[in-house]
């Protein structure tokens, strides 16, 4: 049974929050996002609180619920404060750099690597082996980062590559004699 589901999302001030049956809609100060419900699962949203409970007492609808819940607690999250991923480049040469919609990588490889960024994800280089992806879809975010850093995934030698700011490289040792 999820436990997940039991606990209420929190509606902050500045955030629009409207349920039409199965439709949901949020809009606040980053954009506005909208997604539409598993028919096993009821939310109702009063006082500022939206709640979320299965139709039936199954297993698999409990499960439902609390996936429903924490996708709403993301896009209430996303809309108000935001998310943002931070990728480095490590390894000699490695450069990133912003440009409008697009995103120009040194990788090491022969030629540039031009990254055009998607609709709704906004990218900025503070340095220029530092890459921050933000938006209001956790989801995007997250699809975004990861295919900026499939690029040059880290290698577990010297750790050269596009690793996430948190990411810790298992570093192997070399070939001895």
């Amino acid at each position: 049974m999820s436990r997940i589901a039991k606990s209420p999302v929190e509606v902050p001030k500045g955030v629009d929050l409207s349920v039409d049956g199965q439709n949901i809609k949020v809009k606040g100060a980053k954009g506005e996002r909208s997604m539409t419900v598993h028919p096993e699962v009821v939310v109702s949203f009063e006082d500022g609180v939206v709640r979320v409970k299965p139709r039936d007492e199954a297993s698999n609808d409990y499960a439902m619920a609390g996936t429903m819940r924490s996708l709403i607690a993301n896009m209430v999250q996303g809309v108000s404060k935001g998310f943002e991923k931070k990728l480095q480049l490590v390894g000699v040469g490695y450069r990133a750099q912003a440009q409008g919609k697009t995103l120009n990588l040194s990788l090491g490889f022969s030629h540039p690597v031009v990254f055009e960024v998607p609709e709704g994800i906004e990218i900025e280089t503070p340095s220029q082996t530092e890459v921050v992806v933000k938006g209001a879809d956790k989801q995007q975010v997250g699809q975004v980062a990861a295919n900026i850093r499939s690029f040059r995934p880290p290698e577990p030698y010297k750790g050269k590559g596009v690793k996430y700011a948190d990411e810790r490289i298992i570093r192997k040792e070399a070939k001895k004699k």
